[in-house]
């Protein structure tokens, strides 16, 4: 493998955690996986967005920094490992969420807190129609998952697009799956293996498993 760190993002129910256990477990990788379910918060939020949102942005910020520096402290990042979400994560959906002034606090928080933090070497995004986005989340039940709707899903889509290619010290590979999927379908997992373990030229690149292939 090329990258030693790869992160992988994408919206709510993209499939991330279950793309980072099948590449870990293939490249025999350490696996790192967010701990968002002992967020207190989370169920708040999407209740009471307003009113919570600076709780749960601040209180993700601080447990992904501690998983993160915790994985650095014990090595975790040689000589491979694979983590389904990004330190960048942080900064998409306090964009998403918080009013300016919210904003422009947490991102010097994050600044300070996240600045020795080792970078990926590579950041996956999974990019999926919006209505399988949306089917994913339906199926996967979370109850205060079920009125996330579809405008919120579009902005954090452009966030994280906007993100991504302001993103400096990691590649980027926007992965456009279409109608595949990396669980059941193996040519799709073999084709987005084959790119993964491929040297990547570009600071930036797309690869299209839902149509033509690579470009």
């Amino acid at each position: 493998m090329h990258h030693g760190y790869i992160a992988l993002e994408g919206l709510i129910g993209a499939g991330k955690t279950t793309l980072a256990r099948r590449l870990a477990e293939r490249w025999d990788a350490r696996l790192v996986l967010e701990e968002f379910d002992e967020n207190p918060f989370l169920p708040r939020f999407y209740a009471d967005p307003q009113r919570y949102a600076f709780a749960v942005e601040l209180s993700f910020l601080a447990q992904r920094y501690h998983q993160l520096k915790r994985a650095s402290e014990q090595e975790l990042f040689a000589p491979r490992t694979v983590a389904d979400y990004s330190i960048g994560k942080s900064l998409v959906f306090a964009s998403a969420t918080l009013n300016p002034e919210e904003n422009g606090l947490f991102r010097d928080l994050y600044r300070i807190m996240y600045g020795s933090l080792p970078r990926p070497g590579l950041i996956v995004y999974l990019h999926l129609p919006l209505e399988r986005v949306r089917a994913r989340i339906r199926q996967r039940g979370r109850s205060y998952e079920q009125d996330i709707g579809p405008d919120y899903l579009e902005r954090l889509r452009g966030l994280y697009m906007d993100h991504l290619h302001k993103t400096e010290g990691s590649q980027v590979l926007v992965v456009d799956l279409g109608e595949r999927d990396l669980l059941h379908d193996e040519d799709a997992f073999t084709a987005l293996c084959q790119r993964l373990e491929t040297p990547q030229a570009k600071p930036f690149d797309v690869l299209e498993l839902g149509s033509t292939g690579r470009r």
